[in-house]
């Protein structure tokens, strides 16, 4: 039997672009309201957050805290 990988908890600024929005499709909201479309760029299958946000002029760390905040939200 092959091992799955099990879902990350959290977000983190290593994770690609093309990770969080795949696994955290709630997520779009946050990236919207930074004027980020992500998930149309072709770079988001091999930049990260960090990179992204830095690209952006954005904070990577309160970035990465928004999206965690998205998605602890959605679980409740």
């Amino acid at each position: 039997m092959a091992s799955q990988k099990a879902k990350p908890t959290k977000i983190t600024e290593k994770m690609t672009f093309a990770e969080v929005l795949t696994l955290f499709p709630e997520t779009i909201p946050v990236f919207l309201e930074h004027h980020m479309a992500c998930f149309g760029c072709p770079m988001a299958m091999s930049e990260t957050v960090e990179q992204g946000a830095t690209a952006h002029g954005i904070d990577s760390k309160k970035l990465v805290e928004e999206l965690n905040k998205a998605i602890k939200n959605k679980k409740k």
